[in-house]
């Protein structure tokens, strides 16, 4: 499994940013796919996450209400739409992705594939 994250840059609070994923190398239906994010000096932490073939999502509470997650099936592509952002969103943000939706989607070790991480910055 292969993913690929994109989409970060440099916006202003209050702006917003979409992140891609590009996901490859497999069968997707059971899995979970998740983004995280680690600013300077900090722990990676979970940001947003969804089961590949539905009706499962989970947000951290520090971004409920402003970040969605959701997929493309025909782009095998996971998004993140992030609003109404602010400096403490800033970080390199990654995809993640395991082979099955558990109680546990929220921790890191449980994720088995990363992407390559892209950089978020917001100014204020």
């Amino acid at each position: 499994v292969q993913l690929q994250a994109s989409g970060g840059g440099l916006v202003q609070a209050g702006g917003s940013l979409r992140l891609s994923c590009a996901v490859s190398g497999g069968t997707f239906t059971n899995y979970a796919l998740a983004w995280f994010r680690q600013a300077p000096g900090k722990e990676r932490e979970f940001v947003a996450a969804l089961r590949w073939g539905g009706g499962r999502y989970a947000y951290a509470d520090s971004v409920k209400g402003r970040f969605t997650i959701s997929r493309d099936y025909a782009k095998n592509t996971v998004y993140l739409q992030m609003n109404s952002l602010n400096p403490d969103d800033t970080s390199v943000y990654y995809c993640a992705a395991q082979g099955s939706w558990t109680v546990n989607y929220g921790s890191a070790s449980e994720y088995d594939y990363w992407g390559q991480g892209t950089l978020v910055t917001v100014s204020s």
